[in-house]
């Protein structure tokens, strides 16, 4: 366990924001996370538990304690003819678990990968992308509670996983931290290649593409729409894609025949809000350091200085212009810490 005090969170946000917190913790086995909980000032404190700060916007510096997972095996739990289940630590780089499952031949991650943060935050977020979720993929969390110290062992159906959600984004459910998580994997070659993008890149295939290949060429795809936080600071996709009862869908289709629609089931559609932010004009849009990517309206950046204020204002700005145009609310996939 590494304790440090007055540190500065910039080489934890991916977005580059100059914050500090009062103290770090970082933590590489469950005993380190016990001591932890038993510890009277840790009790008392307010914490903040990140992983590789990829969801996060600091809005002011951190009055309190900022805890991160360190813990990062990977371990066979079991495996049949057909699949396999992994326990992997929350502290665990999750593309670093997504190459490692391809270099195993084990299906089912590759969609996500370059996907940035840890294997515990992807549990919590249920990171998505080209046509896959964590969540299908998810046996069991495994939890501390914070202040009891009581272990408790989540089953898929009991984390309320539903699009960018679980239990773990509740309020009344911030005490649990993440230790481990245990993934189901397939050993038969099923691969996701409905998303268009990635259609269009295996369209003249003859025969289906390789494990590595999907890998790849997703890994193509998003480096080239969304920019490398080392030299943009960004979070990736900042708000989420809002799913609209399927009359509203409807109503908009008439009006903007090329508009993006993903009926989702149960008279809802989720809509592109990348698309929306673009008819908007905002692509390239800037406020000062802060801007919208010019290759992706999805994604706000620093342009280098930027306060979270700065974003968060920029922000604003896009929901504004989206709901005035369309009618429909943007909702931040990023989480606001103030």
């Amino acid at each position: 366990m590494k304790i440090e005090k007055e540190v500065s969170l910039t080489p934890y946000n991916t977005f580059g924001i100059d914050a500090q917190a009062d103290w770090l913790i970082s933590y590489d086995s469950i005993e380190d996370l016990k001591t932890l909980v038993r510890d009277e000032y840790f009790q008392q404190c307010r914490y903040l538990h990140i992983g590789e700060g990829s969801n996060l916007l600091f809005l002011a510096n951190f009055h309190g304690i900022v805890l991160r997972s360190e813990i990062k095996h990977v371990s066979l739990v079991s495996q049949d003819e057909t699949s396999v289940l992994l326990s992997v630590g929350a502290g665990m780089i999750w593309d670093d678990l997504v190459a490692y499952c391809v270099e195993h031949s084990w299906y089912g991650l590759e969609n996500l990968s370059l996907i940035p943060g840890q294997v515990g935050s992807a549990a919590i977020q249920n990171i998505g992308a080209y046509g896959v979720e964590v969540e299908q993929f998810i046996r069991r969390v495994h939890t501390l509670h914070r202040r009891t110290g009581e272990v408790r062992h989540w089953e898929r159906e009991e984390c309320d996983y539903s699009y960018r959600h679980s239990i773990f984004k509740q309020p009344e459910q911030a005490d649990w931290i993440i230790t481990h998580v245990e993934l189901e994997l397939s050993k038969q070659p099923i691969l996701h290649l409905d998303y268009a993008d990635l259609a269009q890149r295996f369209a003249s295939e003859d025969c289906a593409p390789s494990l590595e290949a999907v890998r790849e060429a997703v890994i193509t795809i998003r480096r080239s729409k969304l920019p490398d936080p080392k030299e943009l600071g960004n979070a990736g996709s900042f708000f989420m894609n809002p799913v609209v009862p399927a009359s509203v869908a409807e109503a908009l289709a008439q009006q903007y025949e090329r508009m993006p629609q993903y009926p989702q089931g149960e008279g809802r559609v989720k809509l592109s809000a990348g698309w929306l932010i673009d008819q908007c004009g905002l692509k390239g849009y800037t406020e000062g350091p802060a801007g919208v990517y010019t290759h992706q309206a999805l994604v706000l950046i620093n342009h280098g200085g930027a306060t979270g204020t700065d974003i968060a204002r920029l922000a604003e700005r896009v929901q504004q212009a989206v709901q005035e145009k369309f009618g429909v609310e943007l909702r931040p996939e990023v989480r606001y810490i103030s």
